[in-house]
């Protein structure tokens, strides 16, 4: 029996701090940063590779908004605490490109697709801002674009790979701490320590690298 109490001590003490940790993380994020934030579903307590909402072939379980939806994303910090004083191991979800352009936007690959990218743009000294590391796939931040600049982008160049995703506005992205039903998410290249608010390149100087890195790397970027 004194096992047991043990192991929930032990186990509750975890969760206690990990609810700290998410719960400081959103604060920076939101009311330091500007970056508006709400938390995610949680993964299935039946089973972490599945998710908590109703769609049973979600493919980002743990890893997206569903109550509240994308658009209560906030940088109050009442509401942060709220939420995460209710749901304090709930994932932190960005809203990307929201807030009137002041939430950045991403591009995201496979995760070693994205290593060996970064690794090249690391040898010729190519400036980069904040990436996020996910179990599959990383996501490089960039400033915030529209779509019609976007699709300038894409339209000029003679290819693209598939695997490429866009997290502009109207679209999400998990941040660290957050645990998914894919397993942790945490920085590749965390923001430097103390920042007022993460540098983060134009999103042209961001996809004409990876592009060309995939290419002269010869990675073939599988649809993931």
């Amino acid at each position: 029996m004194r096992e047991i109490l043990g192991k929930r001590r032990r186990l509750l003490s975890k969760r206690n701090g990990k609810g700290s940790e998410l719960l400081g993380a959103a604060l920076t994020f939101a009311a330091e940063w500007q970056w508006p934030v709400l938390p995610g579903v949680a993964p299935d307590p039946q089973g972490r590779a599945r998710c908590a909402c109703p769609d049973p072939e979600c493919t980002v379980p743990g890893a997206h908004p569903f109550d509240p939806g994308l658009l209560a994303a906030t940088t109050d910090e009442r509401m942060v605490r709220w939420w995460w004083g209710n749901r304090p191991t709930a994932p932190i979800v960005l809203a990307t490109g929201a807030a009137g352009g002041k939430a950045p936007c991403a591009v995201s690959l496979p995760a070693l697709a994205a290593s060996r990218a970064l690794a090249l743009l690391d040898r010729r000294g190519m400036r980069l801002g904040p990436v996020v590391a996910a179990p599959t796939r990383w996501a490089l931040l960039v400033k915030p674009y529209s779509m019609e600049q976007l699709g300038e982008l894409l339209y000029a160049k003679d290819f693209v790979p598939g695997s490429l995703r866009f997290h502009g506005e109207g679209g999400y992205l998990a941040l660290p701490p957050s645990e998914t039903g894919q397993g942790a998410i945490r920085w590749e290249r965390a923001p430097l320590p103390g920042s007022a608010k993460p540098w983060v390149p134009d999103v042209e100087a961001v996809v004409d690298a990876v592009v060309d890195a995939l290419t002269r790397t010869g990675v073939s970027a599988p649809e993931l």
